[in-house]
């Protein structure tokens, strides 16, 4: 369906395989989110408040936690060949706790969306002049809309043009930054900040890309195999945590701040502002990519309308730019450590239902052959909304182990248990109202 605000991306039916992509088209996708400028600034986090060896292990823990969701929510993706917010009908939440999720996602990528439009803006401020920041901060913002509103199609070509240019540029950064700098002694050297524990670096890894690994349907759905889906993963996750999360972190303790602006200006002057621009655009678009599907399927199960993609986005876009506009990038690090314990549940919940519990798989199954939705779905799930409140605060407030790590297996415990003993059942059911529809782009 064409429109004047851009495509709609089939945002609340599945991917047809003759609208899937090469293994490569979304793996460049892949890693450009996890190697964005986001990574370097979550390296250089960590690197001002951590020594190499312990933001090493904190990126290693963290990177195997994003791992393992990314690999089991994509999966189902792949399989379903739909987004993450209406895979969550029939894989634990129901119609309505799909809802909570799709306006969950929407809310903190519309932040996500902010805090790098706010970087950029820092960075173009300084570098370029001419408007103040948060006026970057709403041409930015609207750049990468406009970018998003024509889809999956627009956002792949973008990734072939940015994300070269992103790792070039840093690596022209790196390079010129160390080699004024004893690589050994930086490597030994104390954090030049606050100290950080590696369980709230741990934290902050994985919080920094939870929701990104718990989207990832909304990426695999346009993969063709499940082999594509654990490579792209695998790749785009290590390379990315360590690659650029590492060399944050030495560039941190070289430069002795977490800003990434002084640290790019430092090392390539006016160069840096590509370094930015590049580095930012590949992942804002997906963080408004998602969080418009999840406003589409919020809006669809609450208030029964469907709302073209392509409007949603421009709407999310704008808000988007103004919260950036409104320094929104000044609560990065507490916002990263709430995502660490209250998105990870939901992972565990779905993993559980689609693999183990399978109360709904059937259902999934026998309209996949169809190549629609199934007709009917729960309306509630309560014990999923127990479980769901539960996990996340063990997370938040057990001390024990990695908060991440406990609300994702305390919720896939609960839930499989329910599962076993027969708690797991809907309350009321609703008609999926694009369970006949035909496909369309």
């Amino acid at each position: 369906m064409a429109s004047a605000v851009g495509v709609d991306d089939y945002a609340l039916t599945r991917v047809p395989e003759r609208a899937r992509y090469s293994w490569l088209s979304v793996a460049v996708q892949r890693f450009g989110q996890v190697s964005a400028l986001s990574q370097f600034l979550l390296g250089a986090t960590l690197g001002f408040g951590m020594g190499f060896w312990q933001a090493f292990l904190a990126l290693t823990l963290g990177a195997v936690i994003l791992e393992v969701v990314a690999v089991f929510v994509g999966v189902i993706g792949v399989r379903e060949g739909l987004s993450t917010s209406m895979l969550a009908r029939w894989t634990g939440f129901g119609r309505a706790g799909s809802a909570v999720i799709g306006l969950a996602i929407g809310i903190s990528l519309i932040g996500w969306f902010g805090i790098q439009s706010a970087v950029s803006a820092q960075g173009l401020a300084g570098l370029v002049g001419g408007l103040p920041e948060w006026g970057w901060s709403l041409v930015f913002g609207l750049l990468v809309t406009a970018i998003v509103l024509w889809g999956f199609h627009s956002m792949a070509w973008t990734a072939y043009l940015t994300v070269p240019a992103f790792l070039l540029l840093v690596g022209w950064s790196i390079v010129t930054e160390l080699s004024r700098h004893d690589v050994g002694a930086l490597v030994a050297s104390p954090p030049p900040g606050p100290h950080l524990t590696l369980l709230q670096g741990t934290t902050l890894v994985a919080g920094g890309f939870i929701v990104g690994a718990i989207i990832t349907p909304d990426m695999t759905r346009f993969n063709r195999s499940v082999a594509d889906v654990v490579k792209q993963t695998l790749v785009g996750v290590t390379l990315g945590e360590y690659v650029i999360g590492m060399a944050g972190v030495l560039l941190a303790h070289a430069v002795g701040t977490s800003e990434i602006t002084t640290i790019v200006t430092s090392s390539v002057g006016w160069v840096g502002i590509l370094v930015i621009v590049a580095g930012t655009i590949k992942i804002n678009d997906w963080n408004l990519y998602s969080s418009g599907l999840g406003l589409v399927s919020f809006v669809g199960t609450v208030f029964g309308r469907r709302v073209h993609r392509g409007a949603a986005t421009a709407v999310i876009g704008l808000v988007g730019s103004v919260l950036a506009a409104a320094g929104i990038l000044n609560q990065f690090i507490e916002f990263l450590m709430l995502l660490g314990v209250v998105f990870p549940p939901i992972a565990g919940i779905m993993v559980a239902e689609y693999f183990v519990v399978r109360r709904w798989r059937g259902e999934l199954e026998a309209a996949r052959a169809a190549g629609a939705l199934p007709e009917q779905a729960p309306n509630w799930v309560p014990a999923t909304l127990v479980i769901w409140l539960a996990a996340a605060l063990v997370g938040k407030f057990v001390d024990v182990g990695l908060g991440s790590i406990n609300a994702l297996v305390v919720a896939f415990v609960l839930y499989v248990a329910a599962g076993k003993l027969g708690f797991v059942r809907g309350v009321g059911t609703g008609r999926t109202a694009d369970a006949s529809a035909v496909p369309v782009a």
